[in-house]
């Protein structure tokens, strides 16, 4: 079995932080992958009827692989979704799909596909200057949370205490670039500095974990310097986890659930998502468990494969296996 990776930077630019990209070659390599690193810029496609498969790598045609694995992000540049399209119609499987790598990166129509299904997620709005501060204390009041559309990792998210810092700010931001594209989204108080990451693989929950934000910070990034614990998966967690997954069409997916009064709501949404702190606090490979995802989708075992199943994920009083069955439906209230 052949796969690329899909990242901003070639194989040869790689820098040895980049956990996710290492894990995965590395347990490619041990599952007798072939997988390589690749970056958009260094293809070429053109599109005509008497050759619909063309396609080059630095400048020479070459053998498409059976899976792609997009690792850009909200960085997807459209180039980069041209590439991820292309190839998908030439039959290659990618994980995740050009369609949800699109939808999630705006983070306004993630929301409103969200809300259309009757999912718990914080009240949004979009900012269009002038801002009225008046309306939007009405309907969000403050602190409020301001957002750029796209970003990962903490990035473009700001929080604003009060109205007139809130104004200054916008009128920045206006004078700067009147046509930013920003969304304001109500603070969730019993989620300041913390926020649950649920990892989700082929529609099913593979880990669960607490990120707290390091003092003084109401952002919970484990990339942003803070930690992570284990933490246990409820049946409230594992639905709005699965349905998030399941609404955004994503086979692989770290969904960010807001603590709500005993319950959830549901922050955002990730196509390419990080999961150095998954493995290091809760023990499980995630790498080889994606791995064995495609080779599931994909039908493609070796003799001698035994198919074996992900181990269990070990959270706080519980054991939930990575590939136990999804319920669709909504579960009972419950508090934690």
């Amino acid at each position: 079995m052949r796969g690329w990776i899909l990242y901003k930077e070639t194989a040869t630019q790689l820098k040895p932080e980049l956990y996710e990209i290492e894990r995965l070659l590395a347990a490619a390599k041990a599952d007798n992958i072939e997988l390589e690193v690749y970056a958009p810029d260094e293809f070429d496609l053109t599109v005509t009827r008497e050759d619909n498969k063309s396609i080059l790598l630095n400048g020479q045609p070459v053998e498409l692989p059976d899976f792609i694995i997009p690792r850009m992000g909200s960085g997807t540049t459209y180039f980069a979704l041209a590439i991820i399209r292309h190839l998908e119609r030439l039959g290659v499987y990618c994980l995740n799909p050009s369609k949800a790598i699109e939808i999630v990166k705006d983070k306004l129509f993630s929301q409103q596909l969200l809300a259309e299904k009757n999912l718990p997620t914080p009240k949004t709005m979009l900012v269009k200057f002038p801002v009225d501060i008046e309306l939007v204390e009405r309907h969000l009041g403050f602190p409020v949370v301001i957002k750029t559309l796209s970003g990962s990792q903490g990035s473009g998210v700001f929080l604003s205490h009060k109205a007139r810092e809130f104004d200054d700010l916008m009128q920045l931001i206006e004078a700067t670039n009147k046509n930013a594209n920003i969304i304001l989204q109500e603070f969730i108080a019993n989620s300041h500095g913390r926020d649950l990451r649920v990892f989700t693989i082929g529609g099913r929950v593979a880990g669960c974990y607490e990120r707290r934000g390091q003092e003084d910070s109401f952002k919970a990034n484990v990339s942003a310097g803070g930690s992570a614990r284990p933490f246990e998966i409820t049946p409230e967690i594992e639905w709005l986890a699965t349905q998030t997954a399941n609404i955004l069409d994503l086979d692989v997916a770290g969904i960010d659930l807001l603590f709500d009064n005993g319950h959830y709501k549901i922050c955002e949404a990730n196509s390419s998502p990080g999961f150095e702190g998954l493995e290091s606090c809760l023990n499980v490979d995630i790498a080889a468990q994606i791995l064995h995802f495609i080779r599931i989708r994909l039908g493609m075992f070796n003799k001698d494969d035994k198919a074996s199943e992900p181990q269990p994920v070990q959270t706080l009083g519980s054991e939930v296996c990575a590939t136990a069955n999804v319920s669709t439906s909504e579960p009972k209230s419950t508090t934690n």
